[in-house]
């Protein structure tokens, strides 16, 4: 059984979206799909519309190529953002949770980033080019060293299609 992985609310929405598929066992994730919105271009591409959760590789506005079971295949064009993306410990202590996330939705807010949210726990932030977030890299590795939580950079291994 295959798991898909949703985007509830992307960033970049918009009544002509289309939804394609990212298979994430090349990242390790077996039986998991990220669902992907995908604005259609005019000459056959397709720009993401959507901050990925765990794919690889990808970022907002990134130019991508279908297969022809509406998987990307392939990359044309990257946008030069980047995706942070962090994921936040449970906690016996649900006010602990509460106040971590409040944290770095204030910042993502005060740096003027996009983000998308998986449950109450996972967070996808768009990093355009040319942007340091400092304030928010703060907030981060405080929930790191103070609560085990984990980050990092979806560029951090290359998009690749299953061959």
């Amino acid at each position: 059984m295959t798991e898909f992985i949703v985007h509830d609310d992307p960033v970049g929405r918009t009544q002509s979206n289309y939804i394609a598929r990212a298979d994430l066992a090349r990242f390790g994730l077996d039986g998991q799909m990220e669902q992907l919105w995908l604005k259609p271009l005019n000459d056959g591409t397709f720009s993401v519309a959507c901050i990925p959760f765990r794919v690889y590789g990808l970022a907002l506005g990134d130019r991508v190529l279908l297969s022809a079971d509406d998987s990307i295949s392939e990359v044309v064009e990257f946008s030069r953002h980047r995706v942070l993306r962090m994921l936040l410990m449970p906690s016996p202590d649900p006010t602990r949770l509460t106040g971590a996330t409040a944290r770095i939705k204030h910042e993502i807010d005060a740096a003027g980033l996009l983000s998308e949210w998986s449950g109450d726990r996972h967070v996808a932030v768009d990093v355009p080019p040319r942007t340091t977030p400092s304030q928010l890299f703060e907030v981060m590795e405080r929930e790191v060293a103070e609560a085990g939580a984990f980050w990092e950079w979806a560029d951090a291994m290359p998009f690749s299609a299953p061959g």
